[in-house]
């Protein structure tokens, strides 16, 4: 399977980037570099933090009130470089085998090489046998799963995870970290949001701490949780509320 290596897309820097909605200030003053490492970065923080926004404005979704993003030193990302997979994805009226070829021929691979394509992203998230099956029937732990196919379908070099496995039993979160794993192997940078702490000592390479929009605490994920360096890092590793 093709999977490109994030080499010119990489670095994600913010720089002191603010977004302002309906006069309400969701990230404030956020300077972060997304580093090409090949571990995925995770965003954790309480609810309402900005990571999800923080996904989008990487992403090139939502254009920033002041600041910058740049991508590898560019203004924009391209197109066909990046992909995101929301909490709730929305499944096409088609097969699982469908919602695949529907986003291949979206992502302009050609069409001989579809079926082939299908194939091996299905393989990859564990869906071998279902190809048939109508997405919208798949359990949600099944669909979250076919989402990320679709996702990989574009080929990206960066993959954006906005709390993949929030509504999950633990067996399905499972296979979706094992898929993270997977993807993260071929050479595509994982940035994720998640609030379950033990997901992120399990996948991060690197932790990046959120609290009311601003960034409180960045650096490797070991060195987080063994010797955070804020008292709201602490609080929030302790299992207590950020307020």
């Amino acid at each position: 399977m093709s999977m490109r290596s994030p080499t010119s897309e990489l670095p994600v820097i913010f720089t002191d980037v603010a977004i302002v909605a309906a006069d309400v200030t969701i990230l404030d003053g956020i300077s972060l570099v997304l580093p090409g490492s090949s571990a995925p970065t995770v965003l954790i923080g309480p609810n309402g933090s900005g990571k999800t926004t923080l996904l989008r404005a990487a992403m090139g979704l939502i254009p920033v009130t002041r600041g910058r993003i740049t991508w590898g030193g560019r203004e924009t990302l391209p197109p066909d470089r990046g992909a995101i997979l929301f909490q709730r994805p929305v499944m096409l009226r088609r097969s699982a085998a469908g919602n695949v070829r529907y986003a291949l021929a979206a992502a302009g691979v050609p069409r001989v090489a579809r079926s082939e394509r299908t194939a091996e992203l299905l393989a990859l998230v564990g869906l071998t046998g279902l190809e048939r099956r109508p997405a919208r029937k798949l359990s949600g732990g099944e669909q979250q799963r076919l989402a990320l196919a679709r996702a990989l379908a574009r080929d990206p070099a960066i993959l954006f995870l906005d709390e993949p496995t929030a509504s999950l039993d633990p067996a399905a979160a499972n296979a979706i970290e094992d898929i993270v794993r997977a993807v993260t192997a071929r050479g595509v940078k994982v940035v994720m949001s998640t609030h379950d702490l033990g997901q992120a000592k399990r996948l991060a390479g690197e932790i990046v701490l959120l609290h009311r929009g601003r960034l409180i605490e960045n650096g490797s994920a070991a060195e987080f949780f063994a010797k955070p360096r804020t008292q709201e890092a602490r609080t929030f590793i302790a299992g207590e509320l950020l307020v």
